[in-house]
């Protein structure tokens, strides 16, 4: 039974924009009440309290605890940068996994089912995370589930006085504030994502607890510096030699313009169409919107493209613009000029991303490929920047100098 429900809220999970504001209302009523009658039928038709093995602890003389989302892979390479950049530090990461969700490489996955009703997970996890040193709380969600009856405040309190170091790392809709990010472009997803209300909701909640149990705080991408400025840039990363391209774009042939839509309100998905489409119809280039593709598949998606569309509404650049550019794509998308200049005075280099709005985006293309030479030269900057910034090696540096030899 737990194998045909969990197939079943898969399928569910992975066509949620396509279901009735309904049933999408009642899955997120499960997921924020875990402990509700609907939440607690969930964790037992999914196989809740099976059994899963705590986190190893790794021989170091420094231990590093990252969890619990790993959201695009980003605590597992964290961890591998953290270890790569310093021999005394063993790192570890633990993701749970949600039904129909991105199976991205972690240390350890628990399903979302164990972490909601097995007390005897969150007691065996709990003793593991006391024998780490440090402890990274990604997107300020709860890490021992009813332990500590989801009161990620008291476990961060019993963390401490276990003698344990904590910082926070934010991934973005967890702390980016809807109204004050409406007021920094006129591209903003907010109000208009129908999730504006509960982001809202969620970010203040999340920066409450920011300013009332202040740690070292760290962003993942560089806009969130405006809603958390006290906070490090501990950039994301991508694995280059992955997505390394064995040919250049634009080498003949109707150009391949590519968009991949993972939030089609927060990216603009919806815009992009309009504005290509007499493009399309002249022949100039042919555009291909990938949709759910598996992370194993996107190495060969970026290899067959000419261009790659990143998104237009939120102003900065994350995962899937660096996978493209470390695939020496021509990269198009919206940041603003804040964000790039917050790139290059941190890291000494102009961001190689072509910029775009949603108004402008049927201009730009048409230079692109009215001109392919100079915007090669835009593609060529890609796999430097991101080995320079994105490699793993700044990450480190900046958990290592700004929490871990502090703490």
């Amino acid at each position: 039974m737990a194998g045909v429900f969990t197939t079943a809220t898969e399928w569910l999970m992975r066509h949620r924009s396509s279901l009735p504001g309904w049933m999408n209302r009642a899955m997120e009523s499960v997921a924020r009440d875990p402990d509700g009658p609907m939440g607690r039928l969930a964790s037992r038709l999914l196989g809740g309290g099976a059994s899963v093995e705590p986190t190893t602890v790794p021989d170091a003389a420094i231990r590093l605890y990252i969890a619990p989302t790993n959201y695009s892979g980003q605590a597992f390479a964290w961890a591998r940068a953290a270890e790569a950049a310093d021999p005394r530090i063993g790192a570890r990461n633990v993701a749970v996994e949600l039904p129909g969700g991105f199976r991205f490489p972690a240390d350890t996955t628990v399903p979302i089912a164990t972490v909601n009703a097995s007390l005897p997970w969150a007691e065996g996890e709990w003793q593991a995370a006391t024998r780490f040193t440090h402890v990274l709380v990604e997107a300020e969600r709860s890490l021992f589930g009813r332990l500590f009856d989801r009161d990620l405040a008291a476990e961060i309190a019993a963390l401490r006085d276990a003698g344990l170091s904590v910082a926070y790392i934010c991934h973005g809709t967890d702390i980016r504030d809807p109204a004050a990010h409406a007021r920094r472009t006129p591209w903003s997803p907010y109000p208009e994502d129908p999730r504006t209300a509960v982001l809202q909701a969620d970010a203040e909640k999340n920066l409450a607890l920011l300013r009332s149990v202040p740690l070292p705080t760290f962003v993942s991408t560089p806009d969130l510096l405006d809603d958390v400025p006290e906070a490090t840039w501990c950039p994301v990363v991508v694995d280059a030699a992955r997505f390394r391209a064995r040919r250049p774009p634009l080498q003949g042939g109707t150009p391949v313009v590519m968009h991949a839509s993972s939030s089609p309100v927060q990216k603009g998905s919806h815009l992009i169409e309009p504005a290509l489409a007499d493009l399309r119809a002249a022949g100039r280039l042919d555009y291909r919107l990938i949709t759910g593709a598996a992370a194993a598949d996107m190495p060969g998606i970026y290899e067959s493209a000419d261009i790659v569309l990143d998104q237009f509404r939120l102003g900065s650049y994350g995962v899937a613009a660096c996978e493209a550019l470390a695939a020496g794509r021509i990269v198009v998308g919206h940041v603003l000029p804040g964000v790039r200049d917050r790139v290059r005075e941190f890291t000494g280099r102009e961001l190689p991303i072509v910029e775009a709005t949603p108004d402008t985006l049927r201009e730009v293309v048409t230079g692109i490929l009215d001109d392919p030479q100079a915007a090669a030269r835009a593609a060529e900057a890609g796999p430097a920047f991101v080995a320079a910034v994105h490699s793993g090696s700044a990450s480190a540096r900046a958990l290592v100098s700004e929490w871990i030899d502090a703490h």
